[in-house]
């Protein structure tokens, strides 16, 4: 059974970085074909996929994004993580990270998710 979990601050202040990481326990990040990825959901909204990291280690991101995320992982501790950097108020959700079985944007399991506001 595999598990995603979200772990990071809660509470970040406005044009800091917001850093995240999900420990997968019960698979490996690095097996074929597998997509990483991290989705969040403002409130009020729908969710929003905003990037991903290959069982390969490539990297990709949504358009709106880019110019602010980056997606790395540890492998010898099974982890991925997210950073936005420049935060907003607009950049409040909860994130998720979810695993996509072949990149399609389709994902068998997810971790519980993980609040974070971005307030001063």
């Amino acid at each position: 059974q595999v598990q995603l979990q979200e772990s990071g601050p809660g509470l970040v202040k406005p044009s800091q970085t917001l850093s995240l990481t999900c420990t997968v326990s019960g698979g490996s990040i690095t097996t074929n074909y597998y997509y990483w990825s991290w989705i969040r959901q403002p409130p009020g909204k729908g969710l929003e996929w905003m990037g991903a990291i290959a069982y390969s280690g490539s990297t990709y991101y949504s358009p709106s994004l880019k110019s602010r995320t980056s997606i790395s992982r540890d492998t010898s501790k099974n982890q991925f993580t997210l950073q936005l950097s420049s935060v907003t108020p607009e950049d409040t959700a909860v994130y998720y990270c979810a695993r996509d079985p072949g990149g399609r944007r389709e994902y068998d399991y997810w971790g519980q998710g993980t609040q974070v506001t971005v307030s001063s």
